[in-house]
């Protein structure tokens, strides 16, 4: 599931980018739990939950079925 979950952040990356900040995959639980650490623009940004929620969250789940949920560390 982690290489699907990679892919599926590759996907959502460049728009991150775009605006100066990224995304690091930490840790895919057995639970379909992903771990992501928001770095650059992205960290510490007072919309970095919506991104991640409405963006990263929604783009992961989309491509790969198990995840349940995505959480920044």
């Amino acid at each position: 599931m982690k290489e699907e979950v990679q892919k599926a952040i590759n996907i959502v990356r460049p728009n991150l980018q775009a605006d100066g900040g990224d995304v690091e995959l930490v840790d895919v639980s057995a639970d379909g739990v992903v771990k992501v650490k928001l770095t650059g623009a992205c960290h510490g940004c007072p919309m970095s939950q919506m991104t991640l929620k409405m963006g990263i969250e929604k783009i992961i789940k989309q491509q790969v079925p198990g995840v349940k949920e995505v959480i920044s560390v």
